[in-house]
Parts: C-alpha cells; structure tokens; sequence
C-alpha cells in the first residue's frame, strides 16, 4: 500500500503525548469543572424556584465532591510515577 493509500482517519489516534488513562482523567477533570462553573448560572436562573435551586445547589456540591477525589486520583497517579 503507497502512502495515497492511507485513509486520512487511518492516522487519528496514532500519536499519543499522554496514556489513555491520564488522558481521560484530565479531560474528565475539565468537563466537570465547566459544569460546576455552570451551575452557579443554573442556580441564578431558578431563583424563583426554589426547590430547582435547591436541586442544582445540591448537584454541584456532588459535582465537588467528584472533582475532589478525581484530583486525588491524578495526585496519586503523579506520586507513583503513572503519569
């Protein structure tokens, strides 16, 4: 097969910076992130609403909770030299 052979999408995914597993912690770590931001705006919105406040107030403190123990997972990661 001749390099014009090869498919553009035969390439995506060859070239890895980062293991999958780091990879998918990282980009994980930032969803969740931009969700927590989100929130606050959520919150803001229902403000005539209170049991919806109480709902998106509840799922962001679940949403911190989550990023916490990610970071500690990418922490432990670091020290054990799995990064």
């Amino acid at each position: 097969m001749g390099e014009k052979d090869i498919q553009k999408d035969d390439l995506v995914g060859k070239t890895k910076a980062i293991r999958d597993h780091d990879h998918d912690m990282i980009h994980d770590l930032s969803k969740r992130l931009d969700a927590v931001w989100r929130y606050d705006q959520y919150i803001e919105n229902a403000d005539k609403f209170p049991e919806l406040q109480r709902f998106w107030q509840e799922s962001k403190q679940t949403e911190i909770q989550t990023i916490e123990r990610l970071k500690e997972l990418i922490r432990e990661h670091v020290r054990k030299d799995n990064f």
